[in-house]
């Protein structure tokens, strides 16, 4: 979304894609009059026009017009936004509030292992993470519903690892995540952490995590093998 799409839509906007998903927008078209929308928020036809309108401007719906009202539908735009504010009040009412990821491990091109090992990285993942990583990530593919709940990380507390520069170039800085893996036997490991890189190959479909130990020997992991990738602040 752009910046200006993005102060387009604000709480009341918000309030309207959280009532079109409880109405079932989530799962498909629902058929909805300005009019009726307009009694929901108690406000006028053209307010609650307008709202819809900046909706479908920022892709967070779809709609379609027809004689005695509008089909609308939340898009996966719009599904990630609502996630991410539901991660929000999960941290406001809960304790312990976790993003559950699942995906397949997949091999990577191996930038992981130089990134990792140098040293301008080095000396802040052992003061901020409080180890010194296996030089190479654990790279996950995520499924479909996780790429979308990935966004509901952003409400957590990051582990921030701060660009630096040397006589040869600049290096981007990265944001950290506590993380679990769990295997699909049940086999856990606790003392990881995801990564985010500023600059990437990777999509968001794409998961790199790091630990103490080489991860796929740890917990005996080929390529395809099913994993759950629980991030939460610890």
């Amino acid at each position: 979304m752009s910046p200006a799409t993005e102060s387009a839509v604000g709480h009341d906007e918000l309030a309207v894609l959280k009532l079109l998903a409880l109405e079932g927008g989530l799962f498909g078209d629902v058929k909805i009059s300005c009019s009726a929308l307009a009694d929901r928020l108690d406000a006028s036809n053209q307010t609650a026009s307008r709202r819809l309108q900046r909706l479908e401007s920022a892709a967070l719906l779809e709609r379609e017009t027809v004689s005695d009202g509008q089909w609308v539908v939340v898009t996966d735009e719009g599904e990630r936004m609502l996630r991410a504010e539901y991660e929000d009040y999960r941290r406001i009412f809960e304790t312990g509030a976790e993003v559950e990821l699942e995906g397949t491990i997949t091999s990577g091109m191996g930038e992981g292992r130089h990134y990792i090992s140098l040293p301008g990285y080095q000396r802040q993942f052992e003061e901020r993470l409080g180890y010194d990583p296996f030089p190479g990530t654990l790279n996950v593919d995520l499924r479909e519903d996780s790429v979308r709940r990935r966004s509901a990380m952003s409400s957590l507390e990051p582990v921030p690892i701060d660009g630096w520069e040397d006589d040869d170039r600049t290096y981007g800085p990265a944001v950290c995540y506590p993380a679990t893996i769990e295997t699909a036997d049940g086999e856990t490991y606790e003392t990881a952490h995801t990564i985010a890189p500023e600059r990437t190959h990777h999509d968001d479909d794409q998961l790199e995590v790091i630990a103490p130990d080489k991860l796929r020997e740890e917990l005996d992991l080929e390529d395809d093998d099913h994993v759950t990738v629980s991030v939460g602040d610890r």
